[in-house]
C-alpha cells in the first residue's frame, strides 16, 4: 500500500555525503533516507533523472521499508566486487585497498574526455596490484560500436581476460551486433542500461544481444521486481548498485542473496569510495563480502551530514512529483 505523501516525507531524511574520488562526475552524494515501518530504505534517483524515471526508485524504497510481506534477511553476507573509477593508473593501489578482500574488480571505462589509452593503462595498473583478481570492465554506454570492438579486442592484447564487458554501447541494436563481431575473443556482454532504464527490461534477452545482465534494486522498482527480471531473462546476472548508502547496499545485498547460481561476486562495495555514511560502521566490505544485518542509521550522522535548506526542499519536490506518478499508475 502507498504511503500517504505527508507521512512519507515527515520520515525522509535528505543527507549530502562526500566522496573519496569523483564518481560519475559527482563528489558529493545526495539521498533521501527513509525511516519505514519495516526497515530504513533509501531513495536516491540520480539527479538528471525525471519524475516518471524515478518513481521507480521510490517504488523500490516503499516496498523495503513498509511492505509487511517482504521477507528482509537478517544474517549472511554475499560477496562483492571492487569498483575503481576513471582515475589515473598510480591511484589504483590506494582505491583497490579500500576494498578490503576482494578478488573481483570492476574498471570504469570510456570516461568522457578520457582516451583508450587512458581506459588500458588503468586496467594494466589493476591486473598488476591484484594478479590473480577476475576483471570486468564497463563503458555506461560510452563507445560507439567500433570503439567498442577496437576496445576489446585492445584489452585482449594485453592478455587480459575479462569477466564480461558492461554495456559497452548505448542501444540493444548495437549490443547485438557487437556480440557477433566478437564472438571469436569470447568476451561476454553485460547489459546494464539497456536492462534498468528500458521500458521494456527483457528486450535485451530476447534481442539475444546480451549474455548477462545487470540488475539494480532501485532502479528496477524493488528486490521482486529486479529478481523476477533475472528470472525471465533467462541469463545469469550481476546485482549492483547506484552509488547507494549503506541503506541501499543491504536492499541490494537482500536481492544478491536471493538469486541462483552461479552467483557472480555483487557489485555492492561501493561504500569504499564514500568518505562518509550513515551507518556507525559503513557497509564496505570486509573480506569480499558485505553482510546482510540491518542497517540503521546513526542519528548524529544523518543530522552531521543533513543537506542544506534549498537541497532538502528540491529532494521533497521530487518525491512528491514520483509520488504522483506512483497514485497515478495506480489508478491507471
Amino acid at each position: 500500500m502507498l504511503p500517504s505523501l505527508p507521512d512519507l516525507l515527515d520520515r525522509t531524511r535528505i543527507v549530502s555525503l562526500p566522496l573519496n574520488t569523483k564518481f560519475r562526475g559527482v563528489t558529493q552524494r545526495e539521498a533521501a533516507i527513509i525511516e519505514g515501518t519495516w526497515a530504513w530504505s533509501e531513495f536516491s534517483p540520480f539527479l538528471e533523472y525525471d519524475a516518471e524515471e524515478s518513481a521507480n526508485w521510490l517504488t523500490a524504497a516503499i516496498e523495503y521499508g513498509f511492505d509487511p510481506t517482504l521477507e528482509r534477511l537478517c544474517a549472511g553476507w554475499v560477496d562483492v566486487n571492487a569498483t575503481v573509477p576513471a582515475v589515473r593508473p598510480e591511484e589504483v593501489p590506494g582505491v583497490l585497498a579500500r576494498f578490503d578482500g576482494c578478488r573481483t574488480v570492476k574498471v570504469k571505462v570510456a570516461e568522457r574526455g578520457q582516451t583508450l589509452a587512458d581506459d588500458l593503462a588503468r586496467i594494466e595498473a589493476v591486473a598488476a596490484t591484484l594478479p590473480e583478481a577476475s576483471l570486468r570492465i564497463d563503458a555506461n554506454a560510452g563507445w560507439q560500436l567500433d570503439e567498442a570492438e577496437h576496445a576489446l579486442r585492445e584489452i585482449a592484447k594485453l592478455g587480459i581476460t575479462l569477466e564480461y564487458a558492461e554495456q559497452p554501447v548505448a542501444t540493444v541494436p548495437e549490443l547485438a551486433e557487437l556480440r557477433q563481431r566478437i564472438r571469436d575473443l569470447g568476451t561476454r556482454i553485460a547489459a546494464d542500461e539497456s536492462v534498468r532504464k528500458a521500458t521494456d527490461p527483457l528486450a535485451v534477452a530476447r534481442a539475444g544481444a546480451a549474455d548477462h545482465v545487470i540488475v539494480k534494486v532501485q532502479p528496477l522498482g524493488g528486490i521482486r521486481n529486479a529478481a523476477r527480471v533475472v528470472k525471465d531473462a533467462g541469463l545469469t546476472a550481476t546485482v549492483s548498485s547506484a552509488l547507494d548508502t549503506s541503506v541501499g547496499i543491504v536492499m541490494g545485498a537482500q536481492l544478491a542473496a536471493r538469486l541462483p547460481e552461479p552467483r557472480f561476486a555483487a557489485g555492492l562495495g561501493t561504500v569504499s569510495l564514500f568518505a562518509a555514511d550513515v551507518l556507525a560502521e559503513p557497509r564496505r566490505p570486509k573480506n569480499g563480502r558485505v553482510s546482510l544485518e540491518v542497517a540503521l542509521p546513526r542519528e548524529s550522522l544523518l543530522r552531521e551530514y543533513r543537506a542544506s535548506a534549498e537541497r532538502e526542499k528540491w529532494w521533497h519536490e521530487r518525491i512528491r512529483a514520483c509520488h504522483e506518478v506512483l497514485v497515478a499508475r495506480a489508478e491507471a
